[in-house]
């Protein structure tokens, strides 16, 4: 099965997209039985459309089972946000830069886990004060 995902593209990506594949939910696209000659023609039409237009708020990613890739998927990325996906213990992870908000929200839990006691630490029903 070969998943796109489109976030804030033009009309005419998701005309294109709509004629090769099922569109299932505005901006997905799903094709179950996708040649890789197809899949790659796509991909290469896709990947002209963007640079002509060279915007910094859309994205297409693109995915499919790839027994040869690490966790049994490849992943095609274009746009925003930039993530960066990283093979490790044969497993794909996505990395990406956190907004300020996610920073301070982490560190806000760091803070709450480290004023809790050590038995509250152990004890998952224990009540985070709220």
């Amino acid at each position: 099965m070969t998943l796109v995902i489109t976030r804030n593209v033009p009309d005419r990506f998701r005309g294109f997209l709509a004629s090769v594949l099922c569109e299932v939910t505005p901006g997905v696209y799903a094709g179950p039985g996708l040649r890789a000659s197809v899949r790659d023609r796509v991909w290469q039409v896709l990947t002209e459309w963007f640079a002509q237009l060279g915007t910094d708020d859309m994205a297409v990613v693109m995915t499919w089972p790839d027994a040869r890739s690490p966790g049994g998927q490849t992943f095609l990325t274009l746009g925003v946000p930039r993530i960066d996906l990283r093979t490790h213990d044969d497993m794909v992870l996505v990395r990406c830069e956190l907004t300020e908000d996610t920073r301070r929200s982490l560190t806000t839990h760091e803070e709450r886990n480290r004023a809790r006691t050590p038995d509250e630490a152990s004890d998952p029903n224990a009540s985070s004060g709220g």
